[in-house]
């Protein structure tokens, strides 16, 4: 099993910046490619960002693209998510999560855990 925990999410100003930071333990090598979702009340779960363990590939959904960085460090196991430019649409829960796959999805049924999940809330 993998264990996921996020953290860094919280209230911020339109226009600002977060960062949000995922640490990951477990079966070390069952964590390949590694993902961002959110998910606002209402809605779907999004996919936001990801990257794969190797080879370095990164995706980043279209209502980020431009404004986010993914970054990893395979050797804490941790995931990071820095986001620029936040909107009052950008308020959701944001997860993370990781797939026993190195290949980088974008739907969130292809990913075997979560964590639970941290609240980032974009004041206008």
């Amino acid at each position: 099993q993998v264990q996921l925990v996020e953290s860094g999410g919280g209230l911020v100003q339109a226009g600002g910046s977060l960062r949000l930071s995922c640490a990951a333990s477990g079966r070390a090598f069952s964590i390949l490619a590694m993902a961002w979702f959110r998910q606002a009340p209402g809605k779907e779960r999004e996919f936001v960002a990801a990257k794969s363990r190797f080879a370095g590939v990164t995706r980043y959904g279209d209502s980020v693209k431009g404004r986010a960085t993914i970054s990893r460090d395979n050797a804490k196991n941790t995931l990071l998510l820095e986001i620029n430019s936040l909107k009052p649409e950008d308020t959701a829960v944001y997860y993370c999560a990781t797939r026993t796959s190195n290949t980088v999805e974008v739907s969130p049924s292809l990913y075997e855990f979560w964590g639970q999940g941290t609240q980032v809330t974009v004041s206008s």
